[in-house]
């Protein structure tokens, strides 16, 4: 049997455990743990079989007698698939296995039954979309995403900002899917079959076809993956559903975008220049966009959540400077560019699950997720407290962990192309690199904020003192989630090795990567150095003070009786400095009301950020649109004879242009 066969196989596995949950639905625990155990062994089935598919490098296919409207079964598996499948399996085994425990704080308060059954369509539906070859099947499958996923992010369905935000994310992905329709319609119209080999194998399009599809594919992919300006759903829908669906849909749901866009890329043909040229500025401005709103927010789910789109914007980034390299012939620089994508591809969806999973087991011990109430939860949560802390270090990309090592890559494709591009090419390359620098000082100072004011300190509020540690199996995927994102730092070659043939693939040369290893290699010495050296010294302090009295006291406080809560840094004052010089772009607004009189009682200070995307583009932008809908009423009489007048000359319309043959061309 073949990898592709067993890969089926997980997908069965999931389907038939989300359907027999939803048949013991009014079983909440029994409903819980077969759908649990169904999506955690269909997971380990798909990373073994994937892990087999990408080693093997040989594209397989099937193709079933069964047919749907106007398309076919048609499922293949090559290296791009086997890669974003490992990444959807391991990322979404992890969400389960955490969401064992997360989702028992629910028993007795709601129906689970429903949310396990999603959570597995979900996964289903995102790996019969990457394994998908033809265009009808590919658009059923992320449909079905999209709904499993709408219905995951209303499970909390009472609040009201819960039900907005899913009818805001369902709007989006509607919207983007409008671009893929017509994508799709367009191969088809060329290729005369929704097969995407089909496309593929026909001769090639033309360049206005090409750069019509390449562009109608970075809004529709766009949209999901969460580029600016398209990425309004994201800051509200990802802190509206419970946390292993906001890991699984940070982690791994949003780069179906980016797969998208890598597989249409694949059968364009070769790029110009300016397809990079537009992914490096939609990669530099959401990545500066994400990250300068999460500085702002004090809301822990939804600083994550557009640090989503940071992320996104790094991962196009690399996309661009593959492109370049591809349209300017340097094949070492896409080869960098692209591998440093599709390692971050993976690299976020492991460290962000586990930050998610942090805020979950946060919000599950201290009972809420604002950052202002937190504090000093490091002594109550330590598993929590390390998680997080291995996960803000690398989404800072800073070494030893994960995500240093796909942002080197990056930075090290740029300077290539510095180094080897005409002027113009050389300048993009010197500002990328200046932009992922940027980027990666603001991240960090991000996370610095939230890390010491969340884990650091006192507590502020009664909850966060009652704090408590999550369950076993949270635990277990945090654990986990961690020790993938050091073992990627420290063996970064390991990491080359799964995206390096995924790269040269994208980029159609048979560069031999070997020297690039070489250079990972030294990495891993390198870290192996620092790991040893910081063990050495760890060694070293508990020696000398094995010999010593030691003594715990309280804080010196400059001659306070004692630390209060009102003497810490809160978020706000924290970020204000950083924040400061873009305040502009941010669009802030302040509400101050000053202390008055001798004796003042009464002060007030509010400082918000609006996402001028949402505020300054989508929102009027709909707006016009729902008003040019309401002057569409006047179609709408209610008289039935109207109606069939309607019907009868649009079939009269049709049959006019059969004759005529405008429908046949």
């Amino acid at each position: 049997m073949t990898p592709l066969f067993w890969v089926l196989l997980s997908v069965g596995a999931l389907c038939a455990s989300a359907l027999m949950s939803a048949i013991v639905s009014r079983r909440d625990r029994a409903a819980l743990w077969i759908g649990s155990i169904g999506s955690i062994a269909g997971c380990v089935g798909g990373i073994v079989a994937s892990l087999v598919a990408l080693a093997r490098g040989q594209e397989e296919s099937i193709k079933a007698s069964w047919s749907i409207p106007i398309g076919g079964f048609h499922v293949g598996i090559d290296w791009l698939s086997s890669f974003f499948l490992i990444c959807i399996f391991v990322v979404s085994g992890l969400a389960a296995v955490y969401g064992v425990g997360y989702l028992q704080g629910y028993l007795g308060k709601r129906r689970l039954a429903p949310a396990v059954a999603f959570f597995n369509l979900l996964v289903a539906a995102m790996v019969v979309i990457v394994i998908a070859r033809d265009g009808v099947l590919f658009l059923m499958a992320w449909e079905v995403m999209s709904v499993t996923s709408f219905f995951l992010v209303t499970f909390d369905d009472e609040r009201e900002d819960v039900r907005r935000a899913g009818m805001t994310y369902l709007m989006a992905s509607q919207l983007g899917v409008v671009f893929l329709f017509v994508l799709f319609a367009l191969f088809a119209r060329h290729a005369g079959s929704f097969d995407l080999n089909a496309f593929a194998i026909s001769h090639a399009p033309s360049a206005r076809l090409a750069n019509i599809c390449f562009v109608l594919a970075v809004v529709g992919f766009g949209t999901k993956a969460g580029f600016w300006p398209f990425h309004i759903w994201l800051p509200d829908a990802h802190p509206a559903a419970p946390s292993h669906v906001s890991a699984l849909m940070s982690g791994v749901m949003i780069k179906m975008g980016i797969y998208g866009l890598l597989r249409v890329l694949m059968l364009l043909g070769p790029p110009p220049g300016w397809w990079g040229v537009l992914m490096l500025a939609v990669g530099g401005i959401s990545g500066m966009a994400g990250v300068l709103h999460a500085l702002a927010q004090h809301d822990l789910k939804r600083l994550l959540a557009y640090h989503s789109v940071e992320n996104i914007g790094i991962i196009a980034l690399g996309i661009g400077i593959g492109l370049l390299g591809q349209s300017y012939d340097q094949p070492t620089m896409a080869i960098l560019g692209y591998s440093g994508a599709l390692l971050h591809v993976l690299n976020h969806g492991l460290f962000k699950g586990l930050l998610f999973q942090a805020a979950g087991s946060i919000l599950h011990g201290a009972g809420t997720r604002n950052i202002e109430s937190l504090g000093g939860l490091y002594r109550r949560m330590p598993i929590t407290g390390s998680a997080f802390l291995v996960g803000s270090v690398a989404i800072s990309g800073l070494p030893p962990l994960n995500g240093f090592v796909s942002e080197w890559m990056i930075y090290v494709g740029a300077f290539r192309g510095a180094g080897n591009l005409p002027v113009a090419g050389t300048a993009l390359a010197v500002t990328t690199v200046a932009v992922i620098a940027l980027i990666g000082g603001l991240a960090a100072a991000c996370f610095v904020k939230a890390f010491g004011i969340i884990f650091l300190g006192e507590a502020r509020s009664r909850e966060a003192s009652e704090a408590h540690e999550a369950s076993a199996s949270m635990q277990l995927s945090m654990v986990i989630g961690a020790t993938l994102c050091f073992a990627i730092g420290v063996f970064p070659a390991w990491a080359f090795r799964l995206v390096g043939p995924v790269a040269s693939s994208l980029s159609r040369t048979a560069l031999s990567t070997a020297p690039i290893l070489g250079q990972f290699d030294a990495i891993t010495r390198v870290m192996i150095v620092l790991l040893l050296l910081i063990g050495m010294l760890a060694l070293l302090r508990g020696v000398l003070l094995k010999a010593r009295d030691v003594r715990f006291g309280e804080t010196w406080s400059c001659g306070y009786t004692g630390v209060t809560t009102r003497m810490q840094y809160t978020a706000s004052s924290f970020a204000e400095p950083v924040l400061a010089p873009f305040s502009t772009l941010l669009h802030r607004q302040v509400h101050l009301e000053g202390p008055t009189g001798y004796f003042p009682e009464y002060a007030r200070y509010e400082e918000h950020f609006s996402d001028i995307a949402g505020e300054r583009f989508i929102v009027p932008l709909t707006h016009r649109f729902v008003a040019f809908l309401e002057k569409l009423r006047v179609i709408q009489h209610g008289r039935l004879q109207l109606y069939l007048a309607y019907i009868f000359f649009t079939l009269i319309a049709l049959l006019a242009l059969q004759f005529s043959g405008l429908l046949s061309r």
